[in-house]
Protein backbone atom coordinates (compact mmCIF):
# COMPACT_ATOMS: atom_id res chain seq x y z
CA UNK A 1 0.00 0.00 0.00
CA UNK A 2 2.81 2.42 0.88
CA UNK A 3 4.54 1.70 -2.44
CA UNK A 4 1.30 2.46 -4.29
CA UNK A 5 0.91 5.74 -2.38
CA UNK A 6 4.49 6.77 -3.14
CA UNK A 7 4.09 5.95 -6.84
CA UNK A 8 0.75 7.77 -6.92
CA UNK A 9 2.27 10.81 -5.23
CA UNK A 10 5.05 10.99 -7.83
CA UNK A 11 2.46 10.70 -10.61
CA UNK A 12 0.33 13.41 -8.97
CA UNK A 13 3.38 15.66 -8.61
CA UNK A 14 4.28 15.25 -12.27
CA UNK A 15 0.72 16.09 -13.37
CA UNK A 16 0.69 19.16 -11.11
CA UNK A 17 3.94 20.58 -12.42
CA UNK A 18 6.14 18.92 -9.79
CA UNK A 19 9.50 17.41 -10.31
CA UNK A 20 11.83 19.62 -8.35
CA UNK A 21 12.98 22.80 -9.99
CA UNK A 22 15.10 25.59 -8.59
CA UNK A 23 12.85 28.57 -9.14
CA UNK A 24 11.81 30.79 -6.25
CA UNK A 25 8.29 29.38 -6.36
CA UNK A 26 4.90 30.94 -5.87
CA UNK A 27 1.46 30.01 -4.72
CA UNK A 28 0.06 29.58 -8.24
CA UNK A 29 -1.74 26.42 -7.13
CA UNK A 30 -3.81 28.28 -4.52
CA UNK A 31 -7.49 27.31 -4.52
CA UNK A 32 -9.85 30.02 -3.32
CA UNK A 33 -11.69 29.00 -0.16
CA UNK A 34 -9.14 26.41 0.94
CA UNK A 35 -6.84 28.22 3.33
CA UNK A 36 -5.58 31.76 3.03
CA UNK A 37 -2.92 32.76 0.50
CA UNK A 38 0.09 34.54 2.02
CA UNK A 39 3.09 36.25 0.42
CA UNK A 40 6.13 34.20 -0.53
CA UNK A 41 9.12 35.33 1.55
CA UNK A 42 12.00 33.72 -0.36
CA UNK A 43 13.55 30.26 -0.59
CA UNK A 44 17.28 30.52 0.12
CA UNK A 45 19.10 27.93 2.22
CA UNK A 46 20.79 29.39 5.31
CA UNK A 47 23.27 27.73 7.64
CA UNK A 48 21.91 25.03 9.94
CA UNK A 49 21.14 26.67 13.28
CA UNK A 50 20.73 30.17 11.83
CA UNK A 51 17.54 31.90 12.98
CA UNK A 52 15.18 33.25 10.32
CA UNK A 53 12.46 35.81 11.06
CA UNK A 54 9.15 35.06 9.30
CA UNK A 55 6.17 37.38 8.79
CA UNK A 56 3.58 34.72 9.71
CA UNK A 57 3.36 32.33 12.63
CA UNK A 58 3.67 29.59 11.61
CA UNK A 59 5.55 30.48 8.43
CA UNK A 60 4.41 29.41 4.97
CA UNK A 61 7.62 30.13 3.03
CA UNK A 62 10.97 31.79 3.43
CA UNK A 63 14.63 31.11 3.86
CA UNK A 64 15.36 27.86 5.67
CA UNK A 65 17.88 25.22 6.73
CA UNK A 66 19.27 22.82 4.11
CA UNK A 67 17.71 19.60 5.50
CA UNK A 68 13.93 18.97 5.81
CA UNK A 69 12.31 16.81 8.50
CA UNK A 70 11.19 13.28 7.59
CA UNK A 71 7.42 12.95 7.27
CA UNK A 72 5.66 11.86 10.42
CA UNK A 73 3.90 12.90 13.61
CA UNK A 74 6.19 14.60 16.12
CA UNK A 75 5.65 15.07 19.85
CA UNK A 76 8.63 17.43 20.07
CA UNK A 77 8.88 20.77 18.24
CA UNK A 78 10.57 21.06 14.86
CA UNK A 79 12.21 24.46 14.22
CA UNK A 80 10.46 26.70 11.69
CA UNK A 81 13.62 26.77 9.58
CA UNK A 82 13.42 22.98 9.09
CA UNK A 83 9.64 22.87 8.57
CA UNK A 84 9.85 25.59 5.89
CA UNK A 85 12.19 23.34 3.91
CA UNK A 86 9.44 20.70 3.96
CA UNK A 87 7.00 23.24 2.54
CA UNK A 88 9.51 24.15 -0.18
CA UNK A 89 9.20 20.47 -1.20
CA UNK A 90 5.40 20.67 -1.47
CA UNK A 91 4.86 19.08 1.94
CA UNK A 92 2.12 20.08 4.36
CA UNK A 93 3.04 20.99 7.92
CA UNK A 94 0.39 20.37 10.55
CA UNK A 95 1.11 22.77 13.40
CA UNK A 96 -0.80 21.99 16.58
CA UNK A 97 -1.15 23.45 20.05
CA UNK A 98 -3.47 20.94 21.67
CA UNK A 99 -3.07 20.94 25.47
CA UNK A 100 -5.59 18.11 25.93
CA UNK A 101 -4.06 14.68 25.17
CA UNK A 102 -7.34 13.35 23.73
CA UNK A 103 -7.22 16.15 21.12
CA UNK A 104 -3.68 15.10 20.16
CA UNK A 105 -4.98 11.52 19.78
CA UNK A 106 -7.87 12.79 17.66
CA UNK A 107 -5.37 14.61 15.41
CA UNK A 108 -3.23 11.48 15.07
CA UNK A 109 -6.36 9.49 14.16
CA UNK A 110 -7.49 12.08 11.61
CA UNK A 111 -4.06 12.13 9.97
CA UNK A 112 -3.86 8.33 9.88
CA UNK A 113 -6.98 8.41 7.70
CA UNK A 114 -5.30 10.75 5.19
CA UNK A 115 -3.25 8.55 2.85
CA UNK A 116 -1.35 11.54 1.42
CA UNK A 117 -0.13 12.41 4.92
CA UNK A 118 2.29 9.46 4.85
CA UNK A 119 4.28 10.96 1.98
CA UNK A 120 3.54 14.70 2.24
CA UNK A 121 2.81 15.47 5.93
CA UNK A 122 4.80 16.64 8.94
CA UNK A 123 2.87 17.22 12.19
CA UNK A 124 4.57 19.17 14.95
CA UNK A 125 3.60 20.81 18.23
CA UNK A 126 3.77 24.57 17.85
CA UNK A 127 3.58 27.04 20.73
CA UNK A 128 3.38 30.05 18.39
CA UNK A 129 -0.38 29.57 17.95
CA UNK A 130 -3.30 29.76 20.40
CA UNK A 131 -4.00 26.76 22.64
CA UNK A 132 -6.57 24.48 21.02
CA UNK A 133 -5.61 25.60 17.52
CA UNK A 134 -4.42 23.60 14.50
CA UNK A 135 -2.77 25.42 11.59
CA UNK A 136 -2.11 23.70 8.27
CA UNK A 137 0.66 25.33 6.26
CA UNK A 138 2.17 24.74 2.87
CA UNK A 139 4.13 27.00 0.53
CA UNK A 140 2.11 30.24 0.36
CA UNK A 141 -1.05 28.95 2.10
CA UNK A 142 -2.20 28.76 5.73
CA UNK A 143 -5.44 27.38 7.17
CA UNK A 144 -6.19 27.72 10.89
CA UNK A 145 -9.02 26.41 13.04
CA UNK A 146 -9.85 25.36 16.58
CA UNK A 147 -9.83 21.69 17.45
CA UNK A 148 -9.44 18.80 15.05
CA UNK A 149 -11.45 19.05 11.84
CA UNK A 150 -10.75 15.81 9.94
CA UNK A 151 -12.69 16.86 6.84
CA UNK A 152 -10.87 20.19 6.59
CA UNK A 153 -7.50 18.46 7.03
CA UNK A 154 -8.34 15.92 4.33
CA UNK A 155 -9.48 18.67 1.93
CA UNK A 156 -6.25 20.62 2.49
CA UNK A 157 -4.16 17.52 1.77
CA UNK A 158 -6.22 16.61 -1.32
CA UNK A 159 -5.82 20.15 -2.64
CA UNK A 160 -2.20 20.96 -1.84
CA UNK A 161 -0.11 17.78 -1.36
CA UNK A 162 2.83 18.05 -3.74
CA UNK A 163 1.34 21.09 -5.46
CA UNK A 164 2.83 24.11 -3.72
CA UNK A 165 6.50 25.08 -3.42
CA UNK A 166 9.29 25.38 -5.95
CA UNK A 167 10.40 21.74 -5.45
CA UNK A 168 7.94 18.86 -5.22
CA UNK A 169 9.64 16.09 -3.25
CA UNK A 170 7.70 13.70 -1.02
CA UNK A 171 9.28 12.92 2.37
Amino acid sequence: LIAVLVIASFAFASFSGGGGNSQTGDAAGYVSGIGIEVDIEGSTHVNEGETVVYSTSPPASGNHWPVPAPCGFYDDPIPDERAVHNMEHGNIVINYNLPVESDVSDLRDALSDVGLNRVWGVARPYEGIEPGQVVLSTWGVIDSFLGVDAERIDTFFETYSGVMGPERVPC
